[in-house]
């Protein structure tokens, strides 16, 4: 178990250092787009930053195959979602991104809301589910990337507005979100697989399931679509509803899918069903949009040269 918890602040690590790189990376390119992934490619592939944080993610997501194998699925998420607090300090430090006193608020009451999941577990009580149905499984994610998809390209359409205020990111973070959450569950799918006595058997169970097929679209759409929202929005504020998203969609639905009942006693039953709906609520009462840049102050100069007959 303690394997599990090492390996999950780790992976916190890791995915915070990957995302502030490629945050810092994507700076420094020209604007990319979903509707020219190709071009989007080219200029990220030929990035060392953004190669070296997308290293960081690689090595985020084999540590989350070892959480997968030793934590309950709902255990795993709370200490995910923990490290919001390493990713908005890297960002502030590393990016020079600012958080609004609303949005701190709201990190806390994540992170409070989380703990409360943490604290409804209990060590020996909680069992770690191995595999779901094939059919269950499509049930939950087909509609979910779906969702997600067309959440993105509403957002899109939305943001080409002339006139629209800027956005902060959380309907981009909502959509990748859901991707992401499709991803981790397959993760655990995977993880149950390699359990399987024997590597031949343990591929051979694999390709038969659908979990490396939903990795494969989650990569490939969650690339394009997370880099692409990563540059336009501030990273201290997307990555947390990203992460958050993530983390509830996985607690829950993997929770169901897994076989990982929930807990019997009524305390426990009431902090993890209250911490998800305060995360929730949490997440609907963020900030849409970022407020207008402020007018420059004219100088001194300008000001008396307007004064002049």
């Amino acid at each position: 178990m303690w394997w599990g918890v090492a390996a999950a602040l780790l992976a916190n690590v890791l995915y915070s250092t990957g995302f502030v790189l490629e945050k810092r990376a994507l700076a420094a390119m020209p604007e990319v787009t979903v509707r020219r992934p190709l071009r989007l490619l080219r200029l990220v592939v030929g990035s060392p930053l953004w190669i070296g944080g997308s290293l960081s993610l690689a090595a985020g997501f084999a540590a989350q195959l070892v959480v997968y194998r030793t934590l309950p699925i709902a255990a795993a998420q709370g200490i995910f979602v923990s490290g919001l607090v390493l990713l908005v300090l890297l960002s502030s430090t590393l990016l020079g991104e600012e958080t609004s006193g609303r949005e701190r608020y709201a990190l806390g009451a994540i992170l409070l809301a989380l703990l409360m999941v943490v604290l409804s577990l209990k060590e020996g009580s909680d069992t770690v589910g191995g595999d779901a149905p094939a059919p269950l499984v499509l049930l939950v994610c087909v509609p979910s990337l779906a969702l997600g998809v067309w959440l993105y390209g509403s957002a899109e359409r939305r943001a080409r507005h002339r006139h629209r205020m800027p956005t902060t990111g959380v309907e981009y973070g909502v959509a990748v979100g859901l991707l992401y959450g499709v991803s981790s569950l397959a993760i655990k799918g995977v993880s149950g697989h390699l359990t399987t006595s024997g590597p031949g058997g343990a591929v051979l169970g694999l390709l038969r399931s659908p979990y490396p097929y939903l990795l494969l679209f989650t990569g490939a759409f969650g690339l394009v679509m997370s880099q692409a929202a990563l540059q336009r929005c501030r990273a201290s504020l997307i990555v947390p509803v990203c992460t958050t998203v993530t983390c509830l969609f996985t607690a829950v639905l993997g929770t169901l899918s897994f076989g990982e009942a929930l807990p019997e006693e009524p305390l426990r039953l009431a902090l993890r069903i209250g911490g998800t709906a305060l995360a929730v609520s949490v997440l609907l009462a963020m900030p849409k949009h970022d407020p207008p840049p402020k007018p420059p102050s004219p100088s001194p100069t300008r000001e008396l040269t307007s004064r002049e007959p």
